[in-house]
């Protein structure tokens, strides 16, 4: 589910109404960027700022959760003899965007990829994204549409989606971002119970089969 924010478009739009010239798309960002930091949810909902609106949305299901578990802790002890490890819901930040995606790996010292405002991690420290695909349209959307297009324009390396939702269930890992473009040139799409590597980075190698997609 994703909630549009009445108090913020009103903050933007009010931001606007002072103008007499149209607004720069820096100045709309801005506005977007000082009323994310000053929100103040609900317990069991967090925000993003992608593709220029703020996303609220819930923390997810039991197998929303389950799967997201899985994947954390198979990173971790695939990645614990490396620089890097496994993390759950950290802000990503690339310029005024913030992801907050289900898994991530980055730097086992998060100190070497600090965003400037020390909000989250910078996503040019992050080496690969995970998201587990939510049942509602819009949260199909976001996920497989908008933050695709945000993580490829941050540059990461390599962005995964567990997806219930396609089809019988499939895993797709997307690799060689096009920055520009905001698309990646190259995808590997599986079936749940066929395994899909990841190709790159400190996480190659590393396997999703039905050890982490198991059960519906």
């Amino acid at each position: 589910m994703t909630v549009t924010m009445e108090k913020v478009t009103a903050v933007a739009q009010e931001s606007v109404a002072t103008q007499q010239e149209p607004p720069a798309a820096d100045d709309l960002d801005q506005v977007l960027w000082r009323a994310w930091k000053a929100m103040d949810l609900p317990e069991g909902y967090h925000a993003e700022i992608i593709e220029g609106s703020i996303d609220v949305s819930p923390t997810g299901r039991r197998r929303h959760s389950v799967i997201a578990n899985r994947l954390r802790d198979a990173l971790f002890m695939f990645l614990q003899n490396t620089d890097y490890t496994a993390y759950q819901d950290a802000n990503v930040i690339h310029g005024l965007t913030v992801t907050i995606p289900d898994v991530l790996v980055a730097p086992r010292n998060l100190e070497t990829a600090p965003d400037a405002e020390g909000l989250g991690v910078d996503a040019a420290g992050v080496q690969v994204v995970v998201e587990v695909v939510s049942p509602g349209h819009r949260d199909r959307n976001r996920d497989r549409i908008r933050k695709r297009r945000a993580y490829a324009r941050a540059g990461i390396p390599v962005y995964v989606l567990v997806d219930d939702h396609d089809e019988d269930g499939a895993v797709s890992v997307l690799s060689d971002p096009d920055p520009r473009g905001g698309d990646y040139n190259t995808l590997h799409r599986q079936p749940y119970g066929t395994a899909v590597v990841i190709p790159d980075g400190p996480a190659k190698g590393f396997a999703i089969d039905d050890t982490i997609t198991q059960g519906r």
